[in-house]
């Protein structure tokens, strides 16, 4: 499969949820229906965003609407809504799209719901979040903000233990206070640890996306510019990467694989670039594990965002008053908490992240380690990258390239030239 770099987490292809009833706050859709008819809603997806849950606990006050979620993998899912869009014919009633994705959403401004005419305070999230969910003028804000993707490092700690490195997320977070330290520490893990098959971390191309997350710039400049063979930044990821998987550092999984999922219940690797929404994917993946993981702070710059998307009202729909009061009560404060504590995506809210339940709460599958303060922090100190409408398709094809190096299939210079011309490709 494609290795989604922009992706919050993975995809379940095909996949779709009758859940139970609930209904939206407003009394009436832009159809005409009134409150008491029953009403379907459908919300295309493309991952877990955690929400069946809270999906239960709206019908609870709002029995008269039932909503779909439909979801499907993540390039799918942009390319059809892209095309529903443009036929003004055949979105669901709400549409995520992820923030890797939303550029090339922005000349459609006009065909979703303008949220600054619905209530919205846009000013609910940071400036650089709101700005991505709006349109190029800036009057009308098509998307509000789901989670973000703050950065930390998970870590087995009982692996460092038989490495003879430091246990203590104090002292890890010393230990790799750059990512020149990081990779230093994972050859000294390496030559102690006395299982030869467990490697350093699990995937190139997670490794690569949290580096390129600190930089000034990613794949694009502010102007708009492709700027993939030009910044130096990205070149330096890629490079302190590609060493490191050289050096055996890398387990060579896929991400969002079955092999990947394996590889976190086997214990094929020590450490993992933890989004906020990693939590999760360790929790599922090796449930057994509880207490064997613990988080320090990212190295490098320790700020950084990966992932995170905006749910989207198409005009097209049957009910958007119904389904913007849904989009609306999805990403307001209380249920991004609830989605914190219990599914790992951290709020994009920024008056949450000061929020004692939130700033303070430690996970005890993670050993008790101070996720939201580590999360908070790495959130205030993100420095925004200017996206363009082929972000994602930008992150798939250096992922692709990032994997073919790990299967030893190409050299990193073949490899890297085959990543410029499908960078080419996807943006010309």
């Amino acid at each position: 499969m494609s290795t989604a770099l922009w992706r919050r987490s993975a995809a379940v292809a095909g996949a779709a949820l009758l859940l139970a009833p609930i209904a939206a706050c407003g009394d009436s859709s832009a159809s005409g229906s009134s409150g008491s008819e029953k009403i379907t809603l459908t919300v295309n997806l493309f991952g877990d965003f955690g929400y069946k849950d809270l999906y239960a606990k709206y019908s609870q006050e709002h029995p008269n609407i039932t909503v779909k979620e439909n979801v499907t993998d993540y390039g799918t899912h942009h390319k059809n809504l892209q095309a529903h869009l443009i036929a003004n014919a055949g979105a669901a009633d709400i549409e995520a799209i992820e923030i890797g994705q939303v550029a090339g959403f922005t000349g459609m401004a006009a065909k979703l719901v303008d949220f600054n005419s619905q209530g919205v305070d846009k000013n609910q999230w940071s400036e650089w979040r709101w700005r991505f969910g709006s349109s190029a003028d800036g009057k009308q804000l098509f998307g509000v903000s789901t989670d973000m993707g703050g950065l930390g490092l998970c870590y087995r700690s009982d692996m460092f233990a038989k490495a003879g490195l430091p246990t203590k997320r104090e002292d890890v977070s010393k230990l790799i206070n750059s990512w020149d330290d990081y990779f230093t520490a994972g050859t000294q893990f390496l030559a102690k640890y006395p299982d030869k098959s467990v490697k350093w971390f699990d995937s190139a191309s997670n490794v690569y996306n949290a580096i390129l997350a600190q930089a000034p710039q990613a794949s694009y400049d502010e102007s708009g510019k492709v700027i993939v063979d030009s910044n130096p930044d990205l070149k330096k990821a890629w490079d302190l990467t590609v060493n490191a998987v050289q050096a055996g550092q890398s387990a060579a999984i896929p991400a969002f694989t079955p092999a990947w999922n394996t590889g976190f219940a086997k214990g094929q690797f020590a450490t993992v670039t933890c989004p906020s929404w990693m939590m999760a994917e360790i929790k599922t993946n090796a449930p057994d594990t509880k207490g064997k993981w613990d988080m320090a702070t990212i190295p490098g710059t320790h700020g950084g965002n990966w992932g995170g998307s905006f749910l989207t009202v198409p005009k097209s729909g049957k009910h958007t008053k119904e389904a913007v009061e849904l989009a609306k009560w999805l990403t307001a404060p209380d249920q991004e908490e609830w989605l914190f504590k219990n599914k790992g995506n951290f709020p994009s809210d920024i008056a949450l992240w000061d929020r004692p339940d939130i700033a303070n709460y430690t996970d005890p599958f993670f050993t008790d380690a101070p996720v939201g303060q580590i999360f908070s922090d790495s959130a205030k100190n993100l420095k925004p990258q200017p996206y363009g409408p082929h972000s994602g398709d930008i992150g798939n094809a250096i992922g692709n390239a990032l994997v073919s190096v790990e299967q030893k299939k190409a050299t990193p210079d073949q490899a890297w030239t085959k990543a410029l011309a499908d960078v080419k490709n996807v943006t010309s």
